[in-house]
């Protein structure tokens, strides 16, 4: 299980826009989120179907409040959280969270994107926010892992424009983009944690291998960035953190039918969905 991030991991998640932490989740947690996941009824029920430029298609769903199962006890964790906190240096808060579904064959991509290209429209004045995608089946380059351009956080945020039923980063400063910086394909076991800065190039391919590429993603704002309007993501919410114990004690429940799931309609920023991983 994963203790204190260490200052040389800060010092990378600084340098290079990402972090990766092997076993953030111990393989009994790995396996609970699993059987969550798949055997969870309401969080599939509440699924928005997103497609891509190519019109394949990739289940997410998304809730703004943790709540008293697997997932929120994960996103409420000491061992998130305080990282978490360690990276953006100060107190943080759960912005919202996700599940990204791409079933095998069919799940599409994700265009590059930063998180705050469109968040900064929600009146969070400031990028300091950051995400922790959670790797709930192995990430590969067959089954469209996330892929990052390292140390592209440090542009600050760049335009954005609409790509299918998804915002995308503008193509023709991505061709820069790509042209500076070094691309990685972030493969990753079941279980491991992907932290990752809002201002972070990212996207992922479609799933075209016979394996699901499923991930839940966590993520936080600062306290000191309380958004200046109202939203459809919640402005500073006091977070209550847990023991990590209550990621297994919580295990065998499931998303309870009184969570709140976010649908494309609710988005009054745009007309389409904040791109994911």
């Amino acid at each position: 299980m994963a203790g204190p991030l260490s200052a040389e991991q800060i010092a990378a998640f600084h340098r290079d826009g990402y972090l990766f932490v092997e076993q953030l989740l111990d393989t009994e947690e790995t396996r609970l989120l699993q059987e969550s996941c798949r055997q969870d009824a309401v969080l599939q029920a509440h699924a928005m179907g997103v497609k891509d430029a190519a019109g394949r298609r990739t289940n997410l769903s998304l809730w703004n409040h943790p709540g008293d199962d697997i997932y929120g006890a994960i996103a409420r964790s000491e061992r998130v959280v305080d990282s978490m906190q360690q990276l953006l240096d100060d107190e943080v808060y759960h912005y919202h969270s996700k599940l990204s579904a791409k079933e095998p064959r069919v799940g599409g991509a994700w265009e590059w994107h930063q998180d705050y290209g469109y968040w900064y429209r929600n009146g969070c004045l400031f990028p300091d926010m950051a995400s922790v995608f959670i790797a709930v089946d192995p990430c590969t380059q067959e089954n469209g892992c996330m892929q990052v351009l390292r140390g592209s956080h440090r542009m600050g945020r760049i335009d954005h424009n609409f790509a299918g039923e998804q915002t995308g980063a503008d193509h023709d400063r991505m061709a820069e983009c790509l042209d500076h910086f070094e691309l990685v394909h972030c493969e990753m076991a079941a279980g491991t944690g992907l932290y990752f800065h809002s201002n972070l190039l990212h996207r992922s391919d479609a799933n075209l291998s016979e394996h699901p590429r499923w991930g839940l993603i966590c993520c936080y704002n600062t306290k000191h960035n309380n958004p200046t309007v109202e939203h459809h993501h919640p402005r500073y919410t006091p977070l209550t953190k847990l023991a990590d114990s209550a990621i297994r004690e919580m295990g065998a429940k499931t998303t309870q039918a009184a969570q709140k799931f976010l649908q494309q309609d609710d988005d009054d920023t745009t007309s389409r969905v904040e791109v994911d991983a």
